[in-house]
């Protein structure tokens, strides 16, 4: 298991509202405040999940485990309105889950997934 993962964001107050509303329907808080350097979230017992501020970025891809198909529903639509680019809406992807996918305000990949029984 991972301890926590810490995201590059280029506009630190941009990308802390956007995290702040896209992640709200899976249960993570922001728990972790150093404006305007670095922010940590915390769900599921510890703060797992960080943005930091850098001046260069290379967009990757980040999967965040949701509990309910609603949350993933939820995650896609807060994370829209709060900025986000679609890479794939709400729904089955067949051998792997039900899962949404937004590009953050960097590029990055961000996912909702749910997997069902029968899932891969």
């Amino acid at each position: 298991m991972l301890e926590h993962i810490s995201l590059p964001v280029k506009n630190f107050a941009k990308s802390e509202k956007f995290y702040v509303a896209a992640l709200k329907p899976l249960g993570y808080k922001l728990t972790r405040d150093y404006s305007p350097e670095a922010a940590g979230f915390f769900e599921g017992g510890h703060t797992s999940f960080w943005i930091s501020k850098k001046a260069r970025t290379v967009a990757i891809h980040v999967a965040f485990l949701a509990k309910s198909r609603r949350a993933v529903q939820a995650f896609y639509a807060a994370a829209l309105k709060a900025g986000g680019k679609d890479n794939g809406a709400p729904g089955r992807r067949e051998g792997y889950g039900y899962a949404a996918f937004v590009h953050d305000p960097d590029g990055h990949n961000i996912e909702a997934v749910l997997f069902e029984k029968g899932d891969e």
